[in-house]
C-alpha cells in the first residue's frame, strides 16, 4: 500500500455533499480513530464558512483542523476587504490555490465544498490533496468510505428533490456506505441548506 494512502486512512472518514431543487446538502461521519482504535464519536468534519457556503474535509484530522482554519483566515480577510461572503466558485479556487502552494509537503485532506451561488443554484465540488478539482452537478463523495458512497449516491439520488427527499436520500446513502467500511461510521452529521435556513441534525447510526 502507499504511503500517502496509509495517512488519508489513518483516522476514517466518509463525507459526502448532494444537490436539490435550489439547496444542498452536506453530510460526514462522526467517527476519529486511529486505524482500528475509535478515538471520538462526535468529530466535526464539516464547517460552516458562511450561512450559504459549506466545507467538508476528509483525510488526517489534524490537518483538517489546521486547514479549516486557514481557510476562515483567508474568508474574513476576503469578507473585511471586499464587503460581501464569498461565492462557492471563488471559495473553490481559494482551497485548491492554499492546497497547491503546499503541494511538495501537502495537507493530507480531501476537501468537499458545497454552497449555494448566484439565483441560489447550488455548486458542489471536491478536490484532491493539491487542489485538483472536480466539479459535479448531482453529488461528491471522499474519504474511506467513498467507494461505498458512490454506488448509494449513484442507485438513490434523483434530481430536484425538495429539501426533505434530499435528506432522506443523503442520510440513507451514508449510513448505507458506512456500515461497510470499518474506519468510518458512528452516526452521522448533515446539513441541510436552502436559501432561508439551515437545518443541522445528527443521525444515530451502528455503534460498532
Amino acid at each position: 500500500m502507499n504511503y500517502f494512502d496509509v495517512i488519508f486512512e489513518y483516522n476514517g472518514s466518509a463525507l459526502v455533499a448532494m444537490v436539490g431543487k435550489n439547496c444542498f446538502a452536506i453530510a460526514s461521519d462522526r467517527r476519529l480513530g486511529v486505524q482500528l482504535q475509535t478515538i471520538a464519536t462526535d468529530f466535526q468534519r464539516i464547517f460552516k464558512i458562511h450561512d450559504k457556503l459549506f466545507l467538508g474535509l476528509s483525510g488526517l484530522g489534524s490537518d483538517a483542523q489546521t486547514l479549516h482554519q486557514r481557510l476562515l483566515f483567508r474568508h474574513k480577510l476576503y469578507q473585511l476587504r471586499e464587503e460581501r461572503d464569498m461565492k462557492p466558485e471563488t471559495f473553490a479556487s481559494l482551497v485548491s490555490a492554499v492546497l497547491y502552494e503546499k503541494r511538495f509537503g501537502p495537507y493530507f485532506c480531501q476537501p468537499v465544498i458545497a454552497g449555494l451561488g448566484e439565483d441560489d443554484k447550488p455548486f458542489i465540488c471536491t478536490m484532491d490533496s493539491i487542489g485538483a478539482k472536480e466539479l459535479a452537478k448531482d453529488f461528491v463523495v471522499a474519504g474511506t468510505a467513498s467507494e461505498s458512497l458512490y454506488g448509494a449516491c449513484e442507485s438513490m439520488f434523483k434530481p430536484d428533490m425538495d429539501h426533505e427527499d434530499l435528506f432522506e436520500t443523503i442520510s440513507q446513502a451514508l449510513l448505507s456506505s458506512v456500515d461497510r467500511d470499518c474506519l468510518s461510521g458512528w452516526g452521522g452529521h448533515v446539513y441541510i441548506v436552502t436559501p432561508t435556513e439551515v437545518t443541522e441534525r445528527i443521525l444515530k447510526g451502528r455503534m460498532d
